[in-house]
């Protein structure tokens, strides 16, 4: 199963023609893309609520959280969590209509 990221009739047709089928995917789903929660992680613990004095002193605490992250795989594992499949119902609080 391929995901739709391409909308153009040509390449549609030519999905159809190897027997791919394209699946649209959602229209905005972080829960399958780990960096989104890595980026909501950094964002709590460094800028919420937090003012830095230099853009350097928010480039050495970025850093700081790198090294950090690093060091402990375990936990970088437990908290970067990918979703395999979509709840309908959770879905459903995603989507305008």
């Amino acid at each position: 199963m391929a995901h739709q990221l391409h909308r153009a009739e040509l390449v549609k047709q030519v999905a159809s023609s190897m027997d791919i089928h394209l699946e649209p995917n959602p229209g905005y789903s972080p829960d399958f893309m780990p960096v989104e929660h890595l980026w909501q992680w950094l964002r709590e613990e460094l800028t919420y609520h937090t003012c830095y004095d230099s853009q350097q002193e928010l480039i050495d605490a970025v850093a700081d959280f790198q090294n950090q992250i690093n060091t402990q795989p375990l936990t970088l594992s437990a908290r970067l969590w990918v979703k395999k499949h979509l709840e309908p119902e959770e879905e459903k609080l995603r989507v305008s209509k």
